[in-house]
């Protein structure tokens, strides 16, 4: 769901109020005396008074604390929860190696253990504090802040899938021993290979409907709408046919942008690079995706026009209000 629903695609880490105050303690060496109880406003006289939590939520965080554990947000809803996971406990050997170095080279200097614990946690702290945000990810603003602080927007598959095999992950995985470059160079074109097999599949698929249902429903609707004008002409010369024929224009415009919209898609499926995973995938994003969100949209404004006997399809008003 990443970069199209909850959350969006930059990771950052929500802690709420009471842990983002115990941090700030930390980094400023301040004393945390812990927040204050609050009552519950239950406005019912029978029933008794309740201390609210102090842990909160953020449904738009992708990486969210609350209260005991942390929600990882990310994941689609047919993906496996095995990757994530194999990437996010791999970060974690990686720093608890790290801090474990780092700990034992200090007091291996002789110096006192809980002051080596506390710099660490402040350390760490200040060089990674950029994560940490609170407010409202879907918002433009912490899109902007994001990329102030240099945290990465990788808004499509193609555009996140090469960090996979990045030299700096493909040396981490095999440090740790989970994978090896050939592993991860295999992994890498699998996805990819599934992500270009979808997007032809749904490519192809939209072409179908196109020509199949959408087009035809929208010019035999025409007909009728031509059919109606001349019916009344035919009555009676002075009798109006304004909407009529203000709909059956915008309907036969329209009709054209679903052809020529059709046509490029068409075009642009028939001219796929299939010699490199790789480019086949940025093709996808960059020409074929642009050119199914163009004859999508011509249709969609059509079925607002189309009567629902014509329409091949449950709208969207059928599928949101019909019992």
């Amino acid at each position: 769901m990443g970069a199209n629903e909850a959350p969006p695609a930059i990771i950052s880490m929500f802690l709420g109020d009471e842990l983002t105050a115990v941090l700030n303690a930390i980094e400023t060496k301040t004393e945390y005396y812990g927040q204050p109880e609050m009552k519950m406003a239950m406005n019912v006289a029978v029933l008794p008074d309740f201390t609210k939590d102090t842990t909160d939520r953020n449904r738009t965080s992708p990486f969210a604390f609350t209260g005991n554990k942390f929600e990882f947000r990310s994941l689609g809803s047919t993906q496996s929860i095995a990757d994530p996971n194999i990437v996010l406990n791999t970060i974690i050997a990686e720093e608890l190696d790290q801090f474990a170095d780092y700990i034992e080279s200090h007091v291996n200097e002789g110096k006192d253990l809980n002051k080596v614990l506390y710099h660490l946690v402040r350390k760490t702290l200040k060089e990674h504090k950029r994560i940490i945000f609170n407010g409202d990810g879907y918002s433009e603003e912490w899109v902007q802040e994001a990329e102030r602080r240099g945290l990465l927007n990788m808004k499509t598959t193609v555009d996140a899938l090469p960090s996979f095999k990045a030299e700096k992950n493909v040396q981490l995985f095999a440090k740790h021993g989970i994978y090896t470059k050939e592993e991860v160079y295999s992994r890498y074109e699998v996805m990819m290979e599934n992500y270009n097999k979808l997007m032809h599949i749904e490519a192809l698929t939209m072409l179908e409907m196109a020509k199949r249902d959408y087009l035809p429903a929208v010019c035999a609707y025409v007909n009728e709408l031509a059919s109606t004008v001349a019916t009344k002409k035919a009555v009676c010369d002075c009798l109006d046919c304004t909407a009529e024929l203000e709909v059956a224009k915008k309907l036969s415009s329209l009709s054209a942008d679903i052809y020529k919209a059709t046509e490029a898609l068409d075009e642009a499926m028939a001219n796929m690079p299939t010699d490199d995973e790789t480019a086949e995938g940025v093709y996808y994003r960059d020409v074929v995706i642009p050119k199914m969100d163009a004859l999508r949209a011509a249709v969609d404004e059509a079925e607002t026009m189309t009567s629902s006997e014509y329409w091949p399809v449950p709208s969207y008003g059928d599928m949101l209000f019909s019992v």
